[in-house]
């Protein structure tokens, strides 16, 4: 198998409704069977799910945990944005979301907002903005391809973040080669390969933190299958950390 990675370049600054699908297809030539990963920021700012700091009132709880250094008003919008906190370190917070995801801050991210003063939250609902603009792209182009909705997450007892998908269309999430065997007969009793976390790492790759671009197109893959990104959720009865 060979996979090509290439940046999805030109594409505008994205304003609340945009049709991403169209932005999409208007700068760059998508093909049957191809993958497209999106930058979670493009797909909230088009959905709308951006906030502006000024306009919230912070908690007592957002005050004791942002501290001296940290902005309340932000750390509220984590709260609001949380079903569960999981550590917090001053104004640090590792919270779970109502998508199940647990990450740095719940997934309120000030880089790369549309302005100063404002914070990006994650889409309400990730699985459905990717089918959406999976059949968007259908409707445009005739083509039926992947949609992989990324973002940024840090990892236990690993430095560094790295993209992992948490909205996913057209593509199995898992490869289960559960019950297979390996090349010396060995029967495979638990391995599950998280294809779609691999992919959205892969884009990453030439989407980067700074360039502004935000998305790519993965050709060449097999994204046979569908599914949800809550697949890749850890499920609490196995959660040796909860």
């Amino acid at each position: 198998m060979t996979l090509t990675v290439s940046p999805l370049e030109g594409l505008p600054e994205v304003e609340p409704g945009a049709d991403l699908a169209s932005l999409v297809t208007t700068c760059h030539l998508v093909e049957e069977g191809d993958v497209l990963v999106l930058a979670q920021k493009v797909v909230s700012k088009a959905e709308g799910r951006v906030v502006r700091l000024d306009e919230v009132e912070p908690s007592d709880r957002a005050r004791e945990l942002a501290g001296a250094d940290g902005d309340a008003r932000q750390v509220e919008v984590v709260l609001r944005e949380s079903v569960r906190i999981v550590r917090a370190r001053e104004s640090l917070v590792i919270a779970e979301t109502r998508h199940g995801f647990v990450c740095a801050s719940a997934g309120v991210d000030a880089s790369n907002a549309p302005e100063a003063g404002t914070v990006v939250l994650l889409p309400l609902d990730p699985d459905a903005s990717a089918r959406g603009i999976r059949a968007r792209i259908r409707e445009l182009t005739g083509r039926t391809v992947a949609v992989i909705i990324s973002d940024s997450f840090g990892r236990p007892w690993r430095q560094g973040t790295t993209d992992v998908a948490i909205g996913v269309a057209g593509v199995a999430p898992l490869l289960d080669l559960r019950g297979e065997r390996d090349a010396a007969g060995y029967e495979l009793r638990s391995t599950q390969i998280a294809v779609a976390d691999e992919l959205a790492s892969a884009a990453e790759l030439v989407m980067g933190k700074t360039s502004g671009i935000p998305g790519a197109v993965i050709r060449g893959f097999a994204s046979a299958g569908d599914g949800s990104a809550r697949e890749l959720v850890m499920p609490a009865e196995r959660d040796l950390f909860r």
